[in-house]
């Protein structure tokens, strides 16, 4: 396949959670609209002009208290690490060879389930969403927390916290909404990977479910997509708070780089 120089670009400039799906489902549409626009779609009059009021607040000082700042990026990396190992950990290959128990395990064929059963995709959707579920009350936290840091550093400090409070709020049920759709696709994938496998067995009729959690399987090969989404979707997730704590400590090289 020839790739012109700019879907070259388009291509790398997209998310990784983007790549991963466009991947994962080529059939995918290539999307047809320009971000800023999209999102000026998104934000209503009273969104506008809440942002504007908080671009356009009078500098004044930080916060009174300030939040203890120094664990912060401390913090960022226990926490993606700590999600990282909960959705690598849960794999049907740890489960089928006796791993560890995990938190969130994801779903495998009931005693006795025939496959037609156990072809139902809705024990992986409820996987996904509690994953999902999972990853935003832990990074909604922290990310609150560094608003309150950054606020308490100086009065531009505040400004951004206050614009980033501001987005959360206006885009937070935007943004699962759309985050909520990942499941759906993937659920696509589970039926082409499961078609697949149907069409490769000799006799359909003895398909045998318990056969599903070896090494190799279909399913666990569908464990892999999910995990590689999951995976992805926490990087895009981490971004916001990320952002913060990076600005929080550019702003202390900056004070410190400053002649007394």
């Amino acid at each position: 396949m020839i790739m012109t120089r700019g879907s070259q670009r388009a291509t790398f400039n997209r998310s990784a959670l983007v790549r991963v799906l466009s991947d994962t489902l080529p059939e995918l549409p290539e999307p047809k609209y320009d971000f800023g626009e999209r999102l000026g779609q998104w934000l209503d009059f009273s969104d506008a002009l809440t942002l504007l009021s908080v671009l356009n607040a009078e500098a004044g000082c930080g916060a009174s208290v300030r939040q203890d700042e120094s664990d912060l990026p401390a913090q960022l990396q226990r926490l993606r690490s700590y999600l990282s190992e909960s959705i690598r950990s849960d794999g049907v290959f740890n489960l089928a060879s006796g791993g560890l128990a995990v938190r969130i395990p994801f779903p495998t064929p009931l005693p006795n389930a025939t496959a037609k059963s156990a072809a139902d995709f809705s024990p992986y959707h409820r996987y996904y969403l509690a994953h999902q579920r999972d990853m935003n009350a832990a990074i909604t936290a922290l990310r609150a927390n560094a608003r309150k840091a950054l606020a308490g550093r100086s009065a531009e400090g505040k400004q951004l916290a206050d614009l980033d409070a501001a987005f959360e709020k206006f885009l937070s049920v935007r943004e699962r909404n759309l985050l909520s759709n990942i499941p759906i696709m993937l659920g696509k994938r589970f039926d082409q990977r499961y078609a697949e496998h149907r069409a490769a067995l000799a006799d359909p009729s003895a398909d045998d479910p318990t056969t599903w959690t070896q090494p190799g399987s279909w399913l666990e090969a569908f464990c892999h997509d999910a995990q590689t989404a999951l995976l992805a979707e926490l990087e895009l997730r981490l971004k916001p708070v990320a952002g913060l704590i990076s600005a929080l400590g550019s702003a202390a090289e900056n004070k410190e780089s400053k002649p007394q």
